[in-house]
């Protein structure tokens, strides 16, 4: 029996891990707004799944660009245009605030903002959230348990700032409930967008060849996964097979991998002459020694 492998490469999600083995199960926005005088600023926004860059947003906050095919996930076109519209108010508030309040807050000029808030997943379950905001690089305040608390290194002005932020109970919920609720919901969907979306299948003409086994979706270090269909069948019966690729980043244009029964082969026949030439090497190597 001649058994058939062929790898598939598919843009899809991409993993961090050095290990190369585990998706990624998180999903966060930066925001790093720079202030250089009173009315000259500069602000960018990103979101990433894991280490992989899916989203920015436009100077004015006001446009959402997607980085990848996928990466509208399994949200609708209403839900985008909901968050675009939350994105662009509360960056307009963001830069506003901080800009009123900078002197009170004894920020100096020229100085930098940052903050950071996503979530987390862990065996496809919602296990955490988080949002910290950085003045100058280091820590200033974070939110948690549906309040606005201090780094313990800031001192008072992180503390006046939290007092004022939880005034409003009501923002605080709207945050509590975008981390907790929307953004755990948006993760799942966006994972799943690359991977449910794509198809590969051993096909004779159009036909699919039954017993086609479809391995699991393994990632690369590049920002791709890496997709494995196989098919046993006999040797005199591997022409004519082909291999077929769908995935919504193809819009229709499907690839099509043919199998190649003479080059294969010879692939086969240097996998074991190869090897087979070493140990005879390595036997004579060896037999010279024993009679030296």
């Amino acid at each position: 029996m001649l058994f058939l492998l062929l790898p598939l490469l598919a843009v899809l999600p991409g993993g961090g891990n050095a290990d190369g083995l585990k998706e990624p199960d998180s999903f966060h926005v930066i925001q790093i707004a720079s202030f250089y005088n009173h009315s000259w600023k500069r602000n960018l926004i990103s979101g990433y799944l894991g280490d992989l860059q899916t989203y920015t947003l436009d100077r004015n906050c006001s446009t959402i660009i997607f980085l990848w095919p996928w990466s509208r996930g399994n949200f609708s076109n209403e839900e985008w245009k909901e968050l675009e519209m939350l994105f662009h108010i509360r960056c307009v508030q963001f830069l506003e605030g901080i800009r009123r309040y900078s002197s009170e807050l004894q920020f100096e000029y020229p100085f930098e903002i940052q903050w950071t808030g996503g979530c987390e997943l862990h065996s496809g379950k919602f296990s955490g959230s988080f949002l910290r905001l950085a003045y100058q690089g280091s820590d200033f305040m974070s939110f948690q348990n549906n309040s606005w608390l201090p780094s313990p290194v800031t001192g008072n002005m992180a503390k006046r700032l939290c007092k004022v932020l939880n005034q409003n109970q009501h923002q605080n919920d709207i945050r509590h409930s975008l981390l907790s609720d929307t953004c755990p919901r948006f993760l799942l969907g966006l994972l799943d967008a690359g991977k449910a979306h794509l198809q590969r299948q051993w096909m004779r003409g159009e036909q699919e060849q039954q017993g086609t086994q479809r391995g699991d979706i393994l990632p690369n270090a590049d920002g791709t996964w890496y997709l494995r269909a196989t098919l046993e069948v006999a040797a005199g019966e591997a022409a004519g097979l082909s291999c077929q690729v769908k995935h919504s980043s193809l819009e229709g244009q499907d690839i099509i991998l043919y199998w190649e029964h003479h080059s294969s082969m010879g692939l086969i026949i240097l996998a074991v002459i190869v090897p087979l030439l070493l140990l005879i090497g390595l036997a004579l190597l060896f037999r010279k020694r024993c009679f030296r």
